[in-house]
């Protein structure tokens, strides 16, 4: 075994690297790079990933950055189910697509309502600005709206009837929100309903990649209940 993962399970790309190869049952050794203690910006980590992001892969010789570079390889490297990454160009393409466009549409609003929900008022002990964070999730809502009437329009999965890499990529940036306590599938029935289909999919892997975002809203939860 000569693949190597590194990863940090509190970040969105890396758990849908990590979650692919457990559930494709993908031999690797686990290079677990913590983002708090800012691991990534040693000169060791840099060798591996340049840019000092997480996740990225080492097989062999062959040094990969890039999640959804990353699970492309993956996919094909490792001759996984077609489902995933469909060798037909039509049903490719559809993957690619929502690839292409979750940059700035899914991963950008979801990711700018959980840092100010979540890791500037955690860094820093201010409350967040209420004004900033409704635009925010405003922002992400339409986002999401948008997941459910196009993506999500007339199919089971985000581009057709069975689970790819693009599901695994989105579940992870949507269910980050969650964090906070926030229930980020309300007024989203239909999002709801492909976050329940993929977790029943993916597990029991999807509940252990997922178990450390879920402690910390667990504890997000218990904080905001009133005192007694």
């Amino acid at each position: 075994m000569s693949l190597e993962v590194y990863y940090d399970l509190f970040s969105q790309p890396s758990r849908a690297v990590v979650l692919f190869c457990k559930v494709n049952g993908i031999p690797f050794i686990p290079k677990p790079v913590t983002l708090k203690k800012y691991e990534p910006l040693s000169g060791e980590y840099g060798l591996i990933n340049p840019f000092r992001r997480v996740p990225a892969i080492q097989d062999g010789d062959y040094i990969l950055t890039e999640s959804v570079a990353i699970l492309q390889y993956l996919a094909e490297r490792y001759h996984c189910p077609d489902h995933w990454y469909p060798k037909d160009i039509k049903a490719r393409g559809k993957v690619q697509e929502y690839m292409a466009w979750q940059h700035l549409n899914t991963r950008m609003h979801c990711v700018a309502v959980f840092v100010h929900e979540v890791i500037l008022p955690r860094s820093t002990g201010i409350a967040p600005d209420k004004g900033k964070l409704h635009e925010y999730v405003e922002s992400m809502n339409t986002t999401l709206t948008n997941i459910e009437d196009v993506f999500l329009q007339d199919t089971p999965y985000l581009r057709g009837d069975h689970i790819s890499i693009a599901d695994l990529l989105a579940v992870s940036e949507v269910v980050q929100v969650s964090a906070s306590g926030r229930d980020v599938t309300a007024g989203h029935p239909k999002l709801a309903a492909w976050i329940k289909r993929v977790r029943e999919d993916l597990n029991p892997h999807y509940d252990e990649v997922f178990s450390p975002l879920n402690r910390m809203r667990e504890m997000s939860l218990k904080q905001q209940k009133p005192k007694l």
